[in-house]
């Protein structure tokens, strides 16, 4: 159903398309950048070395739908940057599909037994999908940030891996 590909430069319009605004990039980066995003910002996201971005492609039409990152840059490796972009794809199970496809990613990948994620507590359908790939939400972890007048409560969700040993 959905493949990944390199992100690369090719690729920064598209992504840039899809944030309409500095809401939509804070649910989908934090504040890991700044609004407007920037071709120059994407510049050097892609040469970091610890972070793996991502494109995301419907097999059957080929066409690219969204974008996701698999992240090393802490002890314990993260799902991050996760997006559907493409807004006639969401809500259709494609998430279940792209979250289990980057925990096989990063469990291929990393020695870790546990793979986590940040995700804000009103974005329910994320940690609907999140939780049916197995994740748990973490106790007595949560960040507050501020954005346009608005308080947003991040927690963190985190999955065992079986078969790690």
């Amino acid at each position: 159903m959905i493949t990944f590909e390199p992100f690369t430069p090719d690729d920064f319009d598209r992504l840039i398309s899809w944030i309409e605004n500095e809401e939509d990039l804070m649910q989908f980066a934090g504040p890991y950048f700044s609004y407007p995003l920037t071709k120059s910002q994407l510049d050097e996201y892609v040469n970091s070395k610890d972070r793996k971005p991502l494109k995301i492609k419907l097999t059957e039409s080929g066409e690219y739908i969204g974008h996701c990152e698999l992240n090393y840059t802490n002890k314990i490796p993260r799902l991050s940057r996760i997006l559907i972009g493409q807004k006639e794809s969401r809500n259709k199970g494609i998430g279940l599909n792209i979250v289990r496809g980057m925990i096989d990613q990063i469990s291929q990948a990393s020695e870790s037994n546990v793979i986590e994620l940040i995700v804000y507590d009103w974005n329910v359908n994320a940690i609907n999908c999140y939780k049916k790939a197995g994740f748990y939400i973490r106790d007595n972890w949560e960040d507050i940030i501020s954005i346009n007048n608005k308080q947003w409560r991040a927690v963190s969700m985190y999955l065992e891996l079986r078969n790690k040993q």
